[in-house]
């Protein structure tokens, strides 16, 4: 301050630049010399550097050991796809790119042994309706379907109207009624094709040829037990499939779609069958029975060249038959054949050597064994008829001549016979669900007088119609046992065999001796005794009658009921033929054998004859007027 108290200013020059400059370097140079240039500043220098190198070691390690790890890992992850795991993955890969397609080959057909087709496929349109669709009202449309399908316009709407999409119009469309349907060009409507089973005989042949269902399985029949023979072998095709799953067909072999032109052959003959059905029918009603079936068999090959049954089903329309009628009954349903099978009977007498042809048999016409009572259906009126000769007995039908026959024998023979000639055992046919006969265990039927005696006369025991007829085609076929069949074998268009079947060899069961033996005295039954009806002007014919109480379900007889069957064999000097005829309870008091199924017998023969051109025996004796009998 001034002396007068007054502060005064004071005034700060500018220091040069460059003097400022050279002081600051040379106060950082000293600071520099003194403090960092020191042993303690060059130690903790060292020790920064250090700890900051360490750190960065570890994590090179770490890295470096993820690296691996994962190297290792990859590694293992690589062998196990590709070898432990390989095989799944490659047959995965292919099921995602590859798929393997069946063609669809239609059935082969059946004929029967004339070339007549008894079962084809064809193809054939289901018919569907997608309402939500339709740009034309449900009347107009159904109204036109109507015309079409044959179904009423009200039925097909409401059908149209249970629902908006997806129904199912018409199931079995032909490819007539489907070009018509699609000429309307209505909007909504849908053919989808597909292959069907036709049978143009309809009801003529179903019991043997049978029928597929609607998944084209077959359920009986041929259908049933050639599957094999009638399902075309065609490999599966191989096709590619891209990333979308749109298959290409470039794996497709050269004629993979060809297929052969074979049928399956039957022996059945429609004539014969037609024949056989025409004359079972009018007796079936003329007598109110239940139902009925006829076979014939050649005595030759055991080929089955009719086998016919009513009530029977349409195999075309098999969804509207009773279950009941699917099933054979000629080779499922057990009966007691009655007096057609004494002639196998005297056979039996006669090859054990217990009796001899010309051998007198006193017939009292009543008797009782182990105090059960027998007689002779005509005891009433013919009494007994005292000494008589086999045929005799043949031709009058005689029970108790039967069974003075049978006691001829000791129990254990007959009952070694009757096992060896096959009771109890089915007849090998190739058709399915054949039931085997019925025959009473050894030990019963040896301790029991009266088994005996009743099986004497076809009573006490049971088979099926096929089975008599087997039985009977011994003495037909010279004493051999034959086994029956229907499948001839698989033959081309021009009629030429590729596959034939091989029947079992004939087992012999009688000597040739012994079933002409017997043949002439069933002759004699048609000449003279209860099977006059079943006579041929000019041909030599063999038969017998049958007229069986029916057995119940629960043993013993059922009250009213009987079985009446025929069978015959023809020609006498050279048979050729067994024919068959059972009708399950006929009504009346002319019900018979003689009256019901004989005249079946004849008209099934006099066809044959035509098929066949059979000649005229030479020494055929004029024919006498047939009596009813049993």
């Amino acid at each position: 301050m001034s002396k007068r108290g007054k502060p005064t200013s004071s005034v700060r020059r500018p220091v040069s630049s460059s003097v400022s400059r050279s002081n600051y370097l040379s106060i950082v140079e000293q600071f520099r010399v003194r403090i960092l240039d020191t042993p303690l500043t060059a130690q903790l220098i060292e020790r920064f550097r250090t700890a900051q190198a360490k750190p960065s070691a570890r994590r090179l390690f770490l890295v470096w050991a993820i690296l691996v790890s994962a190297t290792v890992l990859l590694t293992l992850n690589l062998v196990r796809l590709q070898v432990f795991q390989s095989t799944d993955l490659l047959k995965q890969a292919r099921a995602q790119q590859t798929t393997f397609l069946r063609p669809f080959v239609p059935r082969r057909p059946i004929t029967d042994r004339s070339g007549n087709v008894l079962a084809i496929d064809r193809p054939v349109y289901t018919l569907y309706a997608h309402p939500i669709a339709f740009k034309e009202p449900k009347t107009e449309i159904a109204t036109k379907l109507s015309e079409i399908l044959g179904t009423s316009a009200g039925e097909l709407l409401q059908r149209l109207n249970s629902a908006e999409s997806g129904i199912r119009v018409e199931y079995a469309v032909s490819e007539s009624a489907a070009d018509r349907i699609q000429s309307l060009q209505l909007d909504g409507l849908e053919l989808a094709q597909q292959q069907q089973r036709l049978y143009p005989q309809q009801n003529l042949v179903a019991d043997v040829v049978g029928y597929l269902d609607i998944d084209r399985i077959g359920q009986a029949g041929v259908e049933y037990a050639h599957k094999n023979l009638l399902e075309r072998s065609v490999k599966s095709v191989r096709l590619s499939r891209t990333g979308s799953g749109v298959m290409m067909p470039d794996r497709l072999p050269g004629g993979f779609l060809q297929v052969d032109n074979l049928h399956l052959q039957l022996s059945i003959d429609n004539r014969v069958q037609r024949a056989a059905l025409d004359a079972l029918q009018p007796q079936l009603k003329k007598f109110n029975a239940k139902r009925g079936v006829v076979i014939a068999m050649d005595a030759k090959t055991g080929e089955i060249r009719a086998m016919a049954s009513d009530p029977s089903y349409d195999p075309n329309q098999f969804y509207k038959a009773n279950v009941e009628q699917f099933k054979n009954w000629a080779l499922t349903d057990l009966y007691e054949p009655g007096s057609t099978f004494k002639p196998i009977n005297i056979a039996i007498a006669l090859e054990a050597g217990a009796i001899k042809p010309d051998q007198v048999i006193n017939d009292e016409g009543a008797i009782q064994i182990d105090g059960w009572p027998i007689q002779n259906f005509d005891y009433s009126t013919a009494g007994a008829r005292g000494p008589s000769t086999i045929t005799q007995i043949m031709e009058h039908s005689s029970n108790v001549g039967m069974v003075r026959i049978i006691q001829q024998m000791s129990r254990p023979t007959y009952y070694a016979w009757l096992q060896k000639i096959g009771l109890g055992k089915p007849t090998g046919i190739d058709l399915p669900f054949e039931t085997a006969g019925q025959l009473k265990d050894q030990k019963t039927f040896l301790e029991s007088p009266i088994d005996a005696a009743t099986s004497s006369f076809g009573q006490g025991f049971s088979l099926t119609a096929l089975q008599l007829v087997q039985l009977e085609g011994i003495l037909a076929s010279g004493g051999k046992l034959l086994t029956p069949h229907v499948a001839q074998g698989l033959f081309d268009e021009r009629g030429q065999p590729y596959w034939q079947a091989n029947s079992a060899e004939p087992k012999q069961i009688f000597s040739p001796q012994t079933a002409q033996t017997v043949l002439q005295m069933m002759e004699s039954v048609v000449k003279n005794g209860t099977g006059k009806a079943a006579q041929i002007p000019n041909y030599r014919i063999g038969g017998k009658t049958g007229t069986a109480q029916k057995a119940g379900p629960n043993g013993g007889y059922i009250e009213g009921a009987k079985i009446t069957s025929f069978v015959s064999i023809f020609p006498i000097e050279a048979p050729r033929y067994v024919v068959a005829a059972v009708i399950d309870e006929p009504k009346g008091e002319d019900a018979f054998g003689s009256t019901v199924a004989a005249p079946i017998v004849k008209a099934v023969m006099e066809a044959l004859i035509v098929a066949d051109k059979i000649p005229p025996s030479a020494d055929a004796a004029p024919v006498p007027s047939p009596t009813p009998s049993p």
